[in-house]
């Protein structure tokens, strides 16, 4: 028997965690010139996404102060989403810094601190992305049916 998909859920004060470990990961970068550090959590995210193990994560667990189920929840899928929008915009972001592409890199990065910025304050960028995309693929399919 498969387990119940509320076990899928992430609570939300982990999601937040991570979140403020990105915007704090690139507001150092910027600030300091250090932009190794956004490698801190593309690593992170990488992990989590090919592994399912984000070690943000892992250790803001050990300070949740009550039962998982008490907390609110955030769906597992939509966070993988998320959670590739951030590794794509700081991969980007560090490769341009790598490359000399300024421009580019801040750009990249100044995006993910915005929508990690803004999801914590409680509007999800990203879920709106994953939303409309999922919207335009059915009405495509209820296009191809009525024809």
């Amino acid at each position: 028997m498969s387990e119940p998909s509320i076990i899928k859920g992430i609570p939300r004060p982990l999601v937040r965690t991570n979140q403020a470990f990105i915007v704090i990961s690139v507001l150092l970068s910027l600030f300091t010139g250090a932009y190794w550090i956004l490698a801190l959590p593309l690593a992170a995210g990488l992990s989590g996404l090919l592994f399912g193990y984000n070690p943000v994560i892992k250790v803001a667990a050990n300070f949740l102060t009550k039962e998982r189920s008490a907390y609110v929840l955030e769906d597992w899928e939509q966070q993988q989403f998320n959670q590739s929008i951030a590794v794509f915009c700081l991969t980007a972001g560090l490769v341009s810094f790598l490359a000399g592409w300024t421009v580019a890199a801040y750009i990249f990065t100044i995006m993910v601190a915005v929508a990690a910025t803004v999801a914590i304050l409680g509007f999800c960028i990203g879920c709106f992305i994953h939303y409309q995309w999922r919207m335009y693929t059915y009405r495509r399919k209820q296009a191809a049916l009525h024809k």
